[in-house]
């Protein structure tokens, strides 16, 4: 009975767990508006393409923060990027900005998929090219229509 009730007892603090969520801090709407889509469109510098929105990470956290204190001074949506792009540099924006030193950011990808284009193009040439075309003997015929029949 004590096992029973034990177990009863642990599985209502793992039920408390499992349906808890984060306070949600009772602001003005607009402000909680501007905040999520914010938070959304930013990555989390510490999580590999995770938004400042889901990560729990601790820098996160204080990004939020950061955010919430900006919005509430007034600050634009852009004043608060550049700040923290200044701050933690251009990897919390999801599309950073072209510049040169995100050059191969932007076109990397077409520049490896010509160059890698082109070097398959090349492959494929030098191959052709190394098997000699030659035509078939009288008794490869035989043996290539012997085979074709026996299938």
């Amino acid at each position: 009975m004590k096992r029973f009730a034990l177990f009863i007892l642990l599985s209502l603090c793992c039920a408390v767990v499992v349906f808890a969520k984060d306070a949600q801090p009772t602001e003005d709407p607009k402000i909680e508006a501007r905040f999520k889509n914010l938070t959304q469109q930013l990555r989390c510098p510490v999580c590999q393409n995770e938004t400042l929105a889901d990560s729990n990470a601790e820098l996160a956290r204080q990004m939020r923060d950061q955010i919430r204190e900006q919005i509430k001074a007034g600050k634009s949506d852009d004043e608060i990027k550049a700040y923290l792009t200044q701050r933690y540099g251009d990897f919390p924006l999801y599309k950073p900005p072209v510049k040169p030193m995100t050059y191969f950011l932007w076109f990397g990808p077409f520049l490896l998929l010509i160059v890698g284009t082109a070097v398959l193009f090349i492959f494929l040439r030098r191959r052709r090219e190394m098997i000699p075309e030659r035509p078939l003997t009288a008794d490869e015929r035989k043996q290539a229509a012997e085979i074709l029949r026996s299938v």
